[in-house]
């Protein structure tokens, strides 16, 4: 069910990022008789090349392979800039601030500091994948107004 949620979301940003005049391919990790695609790696870096954004869904498409890692591993797969985290926080903090109002928001981190400190923004897979092969992280508030714009200058994307 997981997977498929995020399949759901996917279809929700291309959706959205479609209205905004971006030109969007939708890859699953689920093979389906019909669309969307399956991922394919050569196939996702040619939409890349030809400008689109490339959406990926489904994880892995294994068991016992959260979405963090899933998404750690496909942007180091397609050689992207940058992984973006969508959540519903402002970036990384030193507790939930959903449950703590004086937890305090960190500008940046470096990956050693998420690990000692045990900071919960990523699954310790993912963050150690990232680090390994130094992919930046960008944590954003998906729910925050204005986060997004159409593209229309150079901005923090994963390509």
């Amino acid at each position: 069910m997981g997977m498929l949620a995020t399949v759901i979301n996917g279809l929700a940003l291309q959706d959205a990022l479609e209205s905004l005049g971006c030109e969007t391919r939708l890859l699953t990790a689920i093979r389906w008789t019909a669309w969307p695609s399956r991922i394919i790696r050569r196939r996702a870096r040619r939409h890349l090349e030809k400008g689109r954004i490339v959406l990926l869904a489904a994880g892995t498409g294994s068991p016992f392979v959260t979405t963090d890692t899933a998404a750690a591993q496909r942007a180091l797969e397609l050689e992207a800039d940058i992984l973006l985290k969508a959540t519903r926080v402002d970036g990384v903090f030193s507790d939930d601030p959903e449950k703590n109002p004086h937890a305090i928001l960190y500008r940046e981190l470096s990956y050693h500091a998420v690990r000692e400190q045990n900071l919960r923004v990523m699954d310790p897979t993912a963050i150690a994948q990232c680090m390994e092969h130094d992919m930046p992280i960008l944590v954003f508030n998906f729910k925050k107004k204005g986060t997004f714009s159409a593209p229309s200058t150079a901005s923090a994307s994963a390509r």
